[in-house]
């Protein structure tokens, strides 16, 4: 973390246990950033706060911690079991829930507190059995928590702290009568402390912090402060055939770079991860059908360096924390002017530095000048020269599989459908050998010489008085 990103106010100047204390030694944390400075004095005095910070900024931290010092200070009831949470995080994707989780494991490692962390897509029965056997803390996605909830497997009458995460994005991905059947099952907000973050203090999200906070106050890092400064924005005027060869042309001269791609769509996600792997650029690709424990893979893969390009579509703007991140391209720009923000903020997290790349294309330029309307300044604009554009033969494209594809698509390879068994097979399932039967079944009838009929049907012809035999 860049020493410029921190204030001069200590951790150990709040009165943490040593148990926390050792926590924040372990995560390597001296200094608040500005959002922490601001937010935990208002926190650990027990009030609301509703704060506006982009992200890697510290906001993580500041809720965790809050956390910590509450259960360590405020015992649970003597009739509480142990499948009941004393505090409930709630982050809008999946990857941001597994983020808060890893954070919160090392920050509460010598509190004794049971972490747990509940999502969609993979882990059913492991999730579920680990509420069961004890939970002091429970992060998660609406979705999961919801489900776990009505089947009784845990209840919201203990908690003490509740926190929203990315609740701007709460209400993107239409969570919000989620959010809000949670909200009115956990104790009266003069009963628990309440804290929300949001990159954007919204109309919607300042509502529903008054409708279900006891009167939080605002804490609010106005972005300029603390990212835009440290991102080097560029944008090129681009016909959309000239895409691709601007994008290999660029990856050749950025050298050693860890690079994320955004595309608008994962049909061109996966044309533009063909290309990069056909020309010599290893790449990962994350879209909203990759599988879960495929999408911690990828994830994996990228973080440790071993790909050095992630494509993505905005399931992967928001709560993903990747350090190092170099280089953001924006290969469609993004047709919301908060995404192309969020987008951005991949790179330059925590006080360093990066770069951030658009392109300008004929399909997708309307939306510039509402983006420089929403950051409240222009993005440079560099010619595009011969020099950048590569040289790609169509050739070059690496195409995905069609046993990939239906991963994708079903998340195990199955092909998952609801209602009966289909009667053939899988498409694209050469491993899945039909029955003669079934095969007899899917022979299309056109296949059979016009006007004939089964031998067995002229045999069985009615008689003659036009009833039929016996």
């Amino acid at each position: 973390m860049s020493e410029k990103h921190l204030s001069k106010i200590r951790f150990d100047s709040f009165p943490f246990s040593e148990a926390i204390l050792a926590g924040l030694r372990d995560a390597g944390f001296e200094y608040c950033t500005p959002i922490q400075a601001e937010t935990l004095p208002l926190a650990l005095d027990g009030r609301d706060v509703a704060g506006q910070a982009q992200t890697g900024t510290g906001k993580t931290a500041a809720f965790l911690l809050t956390i910590l010092h509450t259960l360590d200070q405020e015992p649970a009831e003597q009739s509480r079991r142990a499948n009941q949470p004393r505090a409930l995080i709630l982050a809008p994707t999946r990857e941001l829930a597994v983020q808060i989780y890893n954070d919160a494991c090392v920050l509460a490692s010598h509190t004794g507190l049971k972490v747990r962390v509940v999502y969609g897509g993979t882990g059913y029965d492991t999730q579920r059995k680990a509420i069961e056997e004890g939970v002091d803390i429970l992060i998660g996605t609406p979705g999961r928590i919801i489900d776990y909830f009505k089947q009784h497997v845990f209840d919201l009458r203990a908690v003490q702290t509740l926190v929203l995460d990315e609740a701007d994005r709460m209400f993107d991905l239409g969570f919000i009568k989620d959010i809000r059947f949670l909200l009115r099952r956990c104790p009266d907000p003069d009963n628990r402390q309440g804290m929300l973050f949001s990159a954007t203090l919204s109309y919607r999200v300042t509502e529903l912090a008054y409708e279900h906070m006891n009167n939080p106050q605002k804490v609010v890092i106005e972005s300029e402060q603390i990212t835009a400064d440290r991102v080097r924005e560029t944008a090129y005027m681009v016909a959309n055939d000239e895409k691709i060869p601007l994008l290999i042309g660029l990856m050749r001269q950025l050298g050693e770079a860890r690079v994320i791609v955004f595309i608008n769509t994962k049909r061109e996600a996966d044309k533009v991860w063909g290309y990069l792997e056909g020309n010599g650029f290893p790449a990962a690709i994350l879209s909203g059908d990759v599988p879960q424990k495929k999408r911690l893979s990828l994830l994996k893969r990228f973080s440790s360096g071993e790909v050095s390009v992630l494509v993505a579509t905005d399931v992967a703007a928001r709560g993903l924390h990747i350090e190092a991140v170099t280089h953001v391209i924006n290969y469609d720009l993004p047709e919301d002017a908060e995404d192309y923000v969020h987008r951005i903020g991949r790179t330059a997290r925590a006080g360093a530095e990066g770069d951030a790349i658009s392109f300008v294309c004929e399909t997708f330029a309307f939306s510039l000048p509402d983006i420089e309307k929403f950051i409240g300044h222009k993005v440079p604009v560099e010619p595009v020269s011969r020099e950048l554009l590569a040289e790609v033969d169509p050739r070059s494209r690496v195409r995905i599989d069609r046993a990939d594809r239906l991963e994708r698509r079903d998340g195990d390879g199955r092909g998952r459908r609801r209602g009966p068994p289909p009667r053939g097979p899988a498409p694209g399932r050469a491993s899945d050998k039909p029955t003669a039967a079934a095969a007899a079944a899917e022979k299309p009838a056109a296949e059979k010489p016009a006007g004939e009929r089964p031998r067995r049907r002229r045999r069985r012809k009615p008689n003659s008085g036009g009833a039929a035999p016996a």
